[in-house]
């Protein structure tokens, strides 16, 4: 059955200023940027030109360009699939009658909301050299501290937890409306086949991580 004209327009009036803000800040400076990778620079002297894939061929050469591919490989591969499950634990943890589940659940979320700079000064207060939280209880149990931000070897898993520490909040509110999605008598019927604590979680919980997973790698 077809919906009404009138609920496919006002659809579309609801989804236009999400569409407005993605096409002008994420589908525009996109295309805008391929477009301009096939000049060369322009200077007020000299207007830019076509160069086809030049700096492409250049970038490939460049082992820089190679180091930070690698390293962005490791901070995705690192940082999502942890997010992930972390998530998927909270949003068990949060879907259960507890007290004071609202705040738990709010404290879990509120990661995401801070601004970016506020997440960095949160994170220096345990990164920072000698005076952070970290060097203080290695210092505590005798152990020399280290510049965790400036250290090639500790920099990138130093952010990539900050990153799961910010994302995975995000995370947990798709698990958790997924869940609560699941009609109970799924549950109960499994607890009358028998089925154990962790026959419930395998068998009821595992089928509904699918469909809230596959758009997260692409929010990255």
């Amino acid at each position: 059955m077809q919906l009404p004209r009138k609920n496919h327009v006002h659809a579309w009036l609801l989804l236009m200023p999400a569409a407005i803000l993605l096409i002008a800040f994420t589908h525009y400076p996109t295309v805008t940027t391929v477009v301009k990778s096939l000049f060369s620079k322009g200077t007020a002297i000299r207007p830019s030109r076509f160069t086809g894939l030049d700096n492409y061929r250049m970038m490939i050469e460049d082992p820089v360009f190679w180091k930070v591919l690698g390293n962005n490989l490791w901070f995705t591969l690192g940082t999502i699939p942890t997010s992930i499950a972390l998530a998927i634990v909270m949003a068990l943890f949060v879907n259960r009658a507890l007290p004071g589940r609202s705040l738990v659940r709010m404290a879990y979320f509120t990661p995401t909301i801070l601004p970016m700079i506020a997440v960095a000064n949160i994170w220096l207060f345990f990164y920072t050299p000698d005076i952070g939280l970290i060097d203080q209880i290695l210092a505590a149990v005798g152990l020399s501290g280290r510049n965790w931000l400036g250290d090639p070897a500790t920099v990138l898993p130093a952010i990539m937890v900050m990153t799961i520490w910010k994302e995975a909040g995000f995370f947990m509110i798709f698990y958790l409306a997924a869940m609560q999605n699941i009609p109970p008598e799924l549950k109960e019927a499994a607890r009358l086949e028998g089925a154990g604590r962790w026959g419930v979680c395998g068998g009821y919980m595992c089928p509904w991580p699918g469909p809230p997973t596959w758009p997260m790698p692409w929010y990255r």
